[in-house]
């Protein structure tokens, strides 16, 4: 059995064909690509705008800049995250906290948000990130109501979830990153993602003023709007209005997205057979905790995530097989640079217990029955000794 990671990119001859085609058209950056990638993932995801960006952590930079975050606004998150969704706010000046997570669904704990707000004065906290995480919808309806009572801004986190959902209260599907309950949303094409671009991001909003800050701030602050310019000195002339960033992506990575856009549905489909398979051979082994995934909820399992108790044993046992699983995430108010701002071990009880146990297990739609099996058989090896 060849070696097996936790994650994998699926690269189809289509998708070369569309990079080589870009190659030999006239535009590599800046092109016609762009448009075309921005519209279709925003058809994808049912939102209005979309705005490619170079990768999800700077889409999570891109969205504090849009909302205006300022030193010292205090803003909320979880711990079981990539630090990017953290690190965005300080990048900004802003300071961070964290609420811990829900033990079934593994994503910010929505009572443990609002008893945070409550106990704070008025104006204390500007913002949240939720985040979708492993792919599970966070329910953003219920985190838009809190939010809206203490008039806070949301950017969603989607990065582990395009094709994902929940139904919400008035039974209506809402996608993951739609921005219909959040200001913005934000998603990566890390190859390890449901799309690849190698590297990539995209912002979407349905606010017209916050899409026209992004593409803004994502291209240096410059414009050639004459409504934004204080002078116009002919078809050459621009100006900086704005102090913003190169984080555009390319047209060569746009190709690759659009093109594998075309297999997006399938793709979640598919890892949702696999998480299915999973699921179904665990399901009597009592030293396996599976995913939890009530009937509103469709996952788009970006991971597959199981908690055993000698988590290191497993995952030790599974490489020796060339079976390299992962664990998501080590929780972010551990990490030094956070404890030097006050966090430590202690404060998110729930999220340190997960973070005790879980493991990732390989997760990609490409993965063959034959592999999964070798996968799954080797766990239960472990589990049953």
């Amino acid at each position: 059995m060849k070696p097996i990671s936790y994650g994998r990119q699926s690269i189809a001859q289509e998708d070369i064909d569309a990079v080589v085609e870009t190659l030999k058209s006239e535009y590599l950056t800046q092109g016609p690509q762009i448009k075309e990638f921005e519209e279709k993932f925003a058809k994808y995801v049912d939102t209005k705008y979309a705005v490619a960006v170079a990768n999800g952590t700077v889409a999570l930079h891109l969205c504090a800049m849009a909302l205006d975050v300022q030193p010292g606004d205090k803003w909320l998150t979880t711990p079981i995250t990539f630090a990017a969704s953290a690190n965005c706010i300080k990048y900004c000046g802003g300071e961070i906290e964290f609420v811990d997570i829900d033990p079934e669904t593994y994503c910010i704990d929505i009572d443990k948000i609002e008893q945070k707000l409550i106990s704070a004065p008025a104006g204390t906290y500007k913002g949240i990130i939720p985040v979708d995480f492993a792919g599970y919808p966070v329910d953003i309806e219920k985190i838009y109501a809190v939010a809206k009572k203490y008039d806070l801004k949301i950017i969603e986190d989607a990065c582990h979830a395009p094709g994902g959902y929940f139904i919400d209260s008035k039974e209506i599907n809402q996608k993951c990153g739609n921005s219909r309950f959040a200001d913005l949303a934000i998603f990566s094409f890390h190859p390890v993602k449901h799309i690849a671009t190698g590297e990539g991001g995209m912002v979407t909003t349905n606010d017209k003023e916050l899409y026209d800050k992004l593409c803004l701030y994502r291209t240096h602050g410059i414009t050639k709007d004459e409504n934004l310019m204080d002078e116009n000195h002919g078809g050459w002339y621009y100006e900086m209005v704005e102090l913003g960033y190169n984080y555009r992506l390319s047209d060569m990575q746009a190709a690759l997205g659009i093109s594998q856009l075309k297999r997006a549905a399938e793709g979640v489909s598919q890892r949702q057979k696999i998480a299915d398979s999973y699921t179904k051979a665990f399901s009597e082994i009592e030293e396996i905790q599976t995913p939890v995934v009530p009937k509103n909820v469709s996952h788009a399992y970006h991971l597959y995530v199981i908690q055993v108790d000698d988590r290191k044993g497993l995952y030790e046992h599974l490489r020796e097989a060339k079976i390299f699983s992962q664990v998501h995430y080590i929780p972010v108010h551990t990490m030094p640079y956070y404890k030097k701002q006050g966090w430590k071990k202690g404060d998110m009880p729930v999220a340190e217990a997960y973070y005790k146990k879980c493991l990732s297990l390989p997760m990609f739609p490409t993965l063959s029955n034959e592999e999964q099996q070798y996968v799954i058989n080797k766990v239960i090896e472990f589990v049953s000794k």
